[in-house]
Protein backbone atom coordinates (compact mmCIF):
# COMPACT_ATOMS: atom_id res chain seq x y z
CA UNK A 1 0.00 0.00 0.00
CA UNK A 2 2.61 2.67 0.89
CA UNK A 3 4.69 1.81 -2.21
CA UNK A 4 1.55 2.15 -4.34
CA UNK A 5 0.90 5.53 -2.74
CA UNK A 6 4.34 6.85 -3.65
CA UNK A 7 3.73 5.94 -7.30
CA UNK A 8 0.18 7.26 -7.55
CA UNK A 9 0.01 10.25 -5.29
CA UNK A 10 3.33 12.09 -5.45
CA UNK A 11 3.38 15.19 -7.62
CA UNK A 12 6.96 15.99 -8.54
CA UNK A 13 6.03 19.47 -9.79
CA UNK A 14 3.88 20.64 -6.88
CA UNK A 15 5.12 23.59 -4.83
CA UNK A 16 7.65 22.66 -2.15
CA UNK A 17 6.91 23.76 1.40
CA UNK A 18 10.00 25.27 3.03
CA UNK A 19 10.16 25.47 6.83
CA UNK A 20 12.88 27.40 8.63
CA UNK A 21 13.99 26.29 12.12
CA UNK A 22 15.21 29.59 13.50
CA UNK A 23 17.26 28.76 16.60
CA UNK A 24 16.95 25.38 18.30
CA UNK A 25 17.98 25.11 21.94
CA UNK A 26 21.52 23.70 21.89
CA UNK A 27 23.60 26.09 19.78
CA UNK A 28 24.66 29.55 20.92
CA UNK A 29 26.25 32.68 19.49
CA UNK A 30 29.74 31.45 20.28
CA UNK A 31 29.07 28.93 17.51
CA UNK A 32 26.96 31.10 15.18
CA UNK A 33 26.43 34.83 15.66
CA UNK A 34 23.10 34.87 13.79
CA UNK A 35 21.13 32.73 16.27
CA UNK A 36 18.23 34.82 17.63
CA UNK A 37 17.72 35.26 21.37
CA UNK A 38 15.32 38.21 21.79
CA UNK A 39 11.79 38.39 20.34
CA UNK A 40 12.74 41.18 17.94
CA UNK A 41 15.65 39.05 16.71
CA UNK A 42 13.33 36.11 16.10
CA UNK A 43 11.05 38.47 14.17
CA UNK A 44 13.91 39.75 12.01
CA UNK A 45 15.10 36.20 11.26
CA UNK A 46 11.56 35.01 10.49
CA UNK A 47 11.05 37.91 8.10
CA UNK A 48 14.34 37.15 6.32
CA UNK A 49 13.33 33.51 6.00
CA UNK A 50 9.85 34.42 4.72
CA UNK A 51 11.18 36.86 2.15
CA UNK A 52 13.65 34.21 0.93
CA UNK A 53 10.87 31.66 0.38
CA UNK A 54 9.97 29.97 3.67
CA UNK A 55 6.29 29.48 4.45
CA UNK A 56 6.70 28.27 8.06
CA UNK A 57 8.97 28.99 11.02
CA UNK A 58 9.75 26.33 13.63
CA UNK A 59 10.22 27.90 17.07
CA UNK A 60 12.06 26.87 20.22
CA UNK A 61 11.73 29.72 22.70
CA UNK A 62 14.65 31.34 24.49
CA UNK A 63 14.99 33.94 27.17
CA UNK A 64 16.45 37.27 26.01
CA UNK A 65 19.88 36.14 27.24
CA UNK A 66 19.74 33.02 25.05
CA UNK A 67 18.86 30.31 27.58
CA UNK A 68 16.29 27.69 26.50
CA UNK A 69 12.83 28.62 27.73
CA UNK A 70 9.60 26.68 28.18
CA UNK A 71 7.76 29.68 29.61
CA UNK A 72 4.48 30.61 27.92
CA UNK A 73 5.27 34.32 28.05
CA UNK A 74 8.56 33.89 26.19
CA UNK A 75 6.73 31.95 23.48
CA UNK A 76 4.02 34.61 23.34
CA UNK A 77 6.54 37.44 23.05
CA UNK A 78 8.30 35.67 20.17
CA UNK A 79 4.99 34.81 18.48
CA UNK A 80 3.68 38.37 18.72
CA UNK A 81 6.94 39.81 17.40
CA UNK A 82 6.97 37.49 14.37
CA UNK A 83 3.34 37.89 13.34
CA UNK A 84 3.72 41.67 13.54
CA UNK A 85 6.27 41.66 10.71
CA UNK A 86 5.29 38.80 8.35
CA UNK A 87 2.52 36.23 7.72
CA UNK A 88 4.75 33.15 8.07
CA UNK A 89 3.09 30.04 9.57
CA UNK A 90 4.13 29.45 13.18
CA UNK A 91 5.22 25.99 14.30
CA UNK A 92 5.97 25.56 18.04
CA UNK A 93 8.20 22.78 19.37
CA UNK A 94 7.07 20.53 22.22
CA UNK A 95 10.35 18.61 22.38
CA UNK A 96 12.20 18.79 25.71
CA UNK A 97 13.67 16.68 28.48
CA UNK A 98 13.35 16.98 32.25
CA UNK A 99 10.10 18.95 32.17
CA UNK A 100 6.51 17.82 32.72
CA UNK A 101 4.05 17.00 29.97
CA UNK A 102 1.97 19.98 31.03
CA UNK A 103 4.96 22.26 30.54
CA UNK A 104 5.43 20.79 27.06
CA UNK A 105 1.89 21.71 26.01
CA UNK A 106 1.18 24.90 27.99
CA UNK A 107 2.28 27.25 25.19
CA UNK A 108 0.27 25.23 22.64
CA UNK A 109 -2.87 25.54 24.76
CA UNK A 110 -2.36 29.24 25.48
CA UNK A 111 -1.26 30.57 22.09
CA UNK A 112 -2.78 28.02 19.67
CA UNK A 113 -0.17 28.06 16.89
CA UNK A 114 -1.03 26.68 13.47
CA UNK A 115 1.36 23.72 13.89
CA UNK A 116 2.89 21.93 16.87
CA UNK A 117 5.90 19.64 16.51
CA UNK A 118 5.48 16.25 18.17
CA UNK A 119 8.30 13.74 18.80
CA UNK A 120 7.08 10.29 17.83
CA UNK A 121 9.28 8.00 19.93
CA UNK A 122 11.96 7.58 22.58
CA UNK A 123 15.59 7.31 21.53
CA UNK A 124 19.26 7.74 22.34
CA UNK A 125 20.30 11.24 21.31
CA UNK A 126 23.99 12.03 20.98
CA UNK A 127 26.79 13.82 19.16
CA UNK A 128 30.13 12.11 18.55
CA UNK A 129 33.49 13.74 17.80
CA UNK A 130 35.46 11.38 15.55
CA UNK A 131 38.71 13.34 15.92
CA UNK A 132 38.65 13.22 19.71
CA UNK A 133 37.10 9.72 19.82
CA UNK A 134 34.47 10.76 22.34
CA UNK A 135 30.84 11.79 22.67
CA UNK A 136 30.28 15.54 22.87
CA UNK A 137 26.98 14.86 24.62
CA UNK A 138 24.60 11.95 25.04
CA UNK A 139 21.26 11.43 26.70
CA UNK A 140 18.07 9.44 26.41
CA UNK A 141 15.12 11.33 24.90
CA UNK A 142 11.95 9.79 26.40
CA UNK A 143 8.70 10.12 24.44
CA UNK A 144 6.36 7.33 25.63
CA UNK A 145 3.05 6.63 23.92
CA UNK A 146 1.10 7.86 26.94
CA UNK A 147 2.70 11.30 26.64
CA UNK A 148 2.48 11.40 22.85
CA UNK A 149 -1.26 10.78 23.12
CA UNK A 150 -1.70 13.48 25.75
CA UNK A 151 0.13 16.02 23.58
CA UNK A 152 -1.91 15.08 20.48
CA UNK A 153 -5.15 15.45 22.42
CA UNK A 154 -4.08 18.88 23.67
CA UNK A 155 -3.28 19.96 20.11
CA UNK A 156 -6.58 18.64 18.81
CA UNK A 157 -8.50 20.58 21.45
CA UNK A 158 -7.06 23.91 20.25
CA UNK A 159 -6.97 22.87 16.55
CA UNK A 160 -3.18 22.96 16.25
CA UNK A 161 -1.89 20.64 13.51
CA UNK A 162 0.47 17.94 14.84
CA UNK A 163 3.75 17.72 12.93
CA UNK A 164 4.98 14.16 13.45
CA UNK A 165 8.75 14.27 14.02
CA UNK A 166 10.24 10.87 13.15
CA UNK A 167 13.92 10.23 13.88
CA UNK A 168 13.78 6.59 12.76
CA UNK A 169 11.64 4.09 10.86
CA UNK A 170 10.02 2.89 14.07
CA UNK A 171 8.78 6.40 14.78
CA UNK A 172 6.82 6.34 11.52
CA UNK A 173 5.24 3.08 12.68
CA UNK A 174 4.40 4.69 16.03
CA UNK A 175 1.93 6.95 14.23
CA UNK A 176 -0.22 4.06 12.96
CA UNK A 177 -2.02 3.32 16.27
CA UNK A 178 -2.81 7.03 16.71
CA UNK A 179 -4.32 7.09 13.23
CA UNK A 180 -6.30 3.92 13.99
CA UNK A 181 -7.67 5.50 17.19
CA UNK A 182 -8.72 8.62 15.32
CA UNK A 183 -6.31 10.89 17.23
CA UNK A 184 -4.62 11.88 13.97
CA UNK A 185 -6.56 12.78 10.86
CA UNK A 186 -5.54 13.46 7.26
CA UNK A 187 -3.75 15.19 5.78
CA UNK A 188 -0.94 13.87 7.98
CA UNK A 189 2.22 15.93 8.30
CA UNK A 190 5.49 14.08 8.83
CA UNK A 191 9.00 15.41 9.43
CA UNK A 192 11.69 12.84 8.65
CA UNK A 193 14.73 13.76 10.75
CA UNK A 194 17.99 12.26 9.57
CA UNK A 195 21.53 12.48 10.90
CA UNK A 196 20.99 12.55 14.68
CA UNK A 197 23.19 9.91 16.30
CA UNK A 198 20.70 7.44 17.79
CA UNK A 199 18.33 7.92 14.86
CA UNK A 200 18.37 6.91 11.21
CA UNK A 201 21.58 7.61 9.24
CA UNK A 202 21.34 10.39 6.62
CA UNK A 203 21.27 8.47 3.34
CA UNK A 204 18.98 8.84 0.34
CA UNK A 205 18.10 5.15 0.45
CA UNK A 206 16.94 5.57 4.06
CA UNK A 207 14.90 8.61 3.06
CA UNK A 208 13.16 6.62 0.32
CA UNK A 209 12.40 3.82 2.79
CA UNK A 210 10.88 6.26 5.28
CA UNK A 211 8.74 7.89 2.59
CA UNK A 212 7.49 4.50 1.40
CA UNK A 213 6.39 3.69 4.96
CA UNK A 214 4.11 6.74 5.21
CA UNK A 215 0.34 6.25 5.05
CA UNK A 216 -1.81 7.65 2.23
CA UNK A 217 -2.77 11.33 2.45
CA UNK A 218 0.61 12.28 3.94
CA UNK A 219 2.65 15.42 3.36
CA UNK A 220 6.27 15.16 4.45
CA UNK A 221 9.47 17.12 4.80
CA UNK A 222 13.08 16.10 5.39
CA UNK A 223 15.16 17.57 8.21
CA UNK A 224 18.87 16.93 7.66
CA UNK A 225 21.45 17.67 10.34
CA UNK A 226 24.72 19.51 9.54
CA UNK A 227 26.11 19.52 6.00
CA UNK A 228 24.33 16.25 5.19
CA UNK A 229 21.30 18.52 5.02
CA UNK A 230 21.96 19.72 1.48
CA UNK A 231 22.20 16.24 -0.03
CA UNK A 232 18.95 15.26 1.71
CA UNK A 233 17.25 18.49 0.65
CA UNK A 234 18.12 17.68 -2.98
CA UNK A 235 16.73 14.17 -2.55
CA UNK A 236 13.51 15.34 -0.94
CA UNK A 237 12.90 17.88 -3.69
CA UNK A 238 13.41 15.17 -6.32
CA UNK A 239 10.99 12.85 -4.51
CA UNK A 240 8.24 15.48 -4.46
CA UNK A 241 8.61 16.18 -0.74
CA UNK A 242 9.14 19.28 1.35
CA UNK A 243 12.21 20.58 3.19
CA UNK A 244 13.37 22.23 6.40
CA UNK A 245 16.51 24.30 6.80
CA UNK A 246 17.64 26.79 9.43
CA UNK A 247 20.23 27.47 12.10
CA UNK A 248 18.76 24.85 14.43
CA UNK A 249 19.88 22.13 12.04
CA UNK A 250 22.89 23.48 10.15
CA UNK A 251 24.99 26.66 10.13
CA UNK A 252 26.72 26.19 6.81
CA UNK A 253 25.91 27.02 3.18
CA UNK A 254 28.85 24.87 2.14
CA UNK A 255 31.94 23.52 3.87
CA UNK A 256 33.49 26.34 5.94
CA UNK A 257 31.01 28.95 4.62
CA UNK A 258 28.75 29.90 7.52
CA UNK A 259 25.37 31.50 6.90
CA UNK A 260 24.95 35.07 8.11
CA UNK A 261 21.24 34.54 8.74
CA UNK A 262 18.44 32.01 8.41
CA UNK A 263 17.53 33.87 5.25
CA UNK A 264 20.78 32.76 3.61
CA UNK A 265 19.91 29.11 4.22
CA UNK A 266 16.35 29.50 2.91
CA UNK A 267 17.63 31.38 -0.14
CA UNK A 268 19.88 28.46 -1.06
CA UNK A 269 17.07 25.95 -0.42
CA UNK A 270 14.63 27.94 -2.58
CA UNK A 271 17.21 28.08 -5.38
CA UNK A 272 17.60 24.29 -5.18
CA UNK A 273 13.82 23.91 -5.41
CA UNK A 274 13.66 26.05 -8.54
CA UNK A 275 16.66 24.29 -10.09
CA UNK A 276 14.57 21.09 -10.09
CA UNK A 277 11.59 22.76 -11.77
CA UNK A 278 9.48 23.33 -8.67
CA UNK A 279 8.51 26.51 -6.80
CA UNK A 280 8.51 27.28 -3.08
CA UNK A 281 4.97 26.96 -1.71
CA UNK A 282 3.28 30.11 -0.48
CA UNK A 283 1.80 30.51 2.97
CA UNK A 284 -1.71 30.19 1.54
CA UNK A 285 -0.81 27.04 -0.40
CA UNK A 286 0.62 25.44 2.74
CA UNK A 287 -2.37 26.37 4.84
CA UNK A 288 -4.71 24.81 2.28
CA UNK A 289 -2.64 21.62 1.80
CA UNK A 290 -2.32 20.97 5.53
CA UNK A 291 -5.86 22.15 6.35
CA UNK A 292 -4.55 24.60 8.93
CA UNK A 293 -7.07 26.45 11.05
CA UNK A 294 -5.07 28.68 13.41
CA UNK A 295 -3.10 31.78 12.38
Amino acid sequence: MPSLWIKENQNYERPCMITCALSGVVANRDQCAAIPYKPEEYAAEAKRAYEAGAAAAHIHARTPDGAPSYDVQDYRNIYDAIVSVCPIIINFSTGAINISTQQKIAHIQAIKPAIGALNMGSMNYAKYNAEKKRFVFEFVFPNPFSEIMQIVQAMNEVRTKPELECFDMGHVGNSYPLIDMGLLGPPYQYSLIMGVLGGIPPTISNLVNMVQALPPQSDWEVIGISLDQWRLVAGAIALGGNIRVGLEDNFYLSKSVMAKSNGDLVEKAARMVRDQGREPATVDECRERLNLVNR
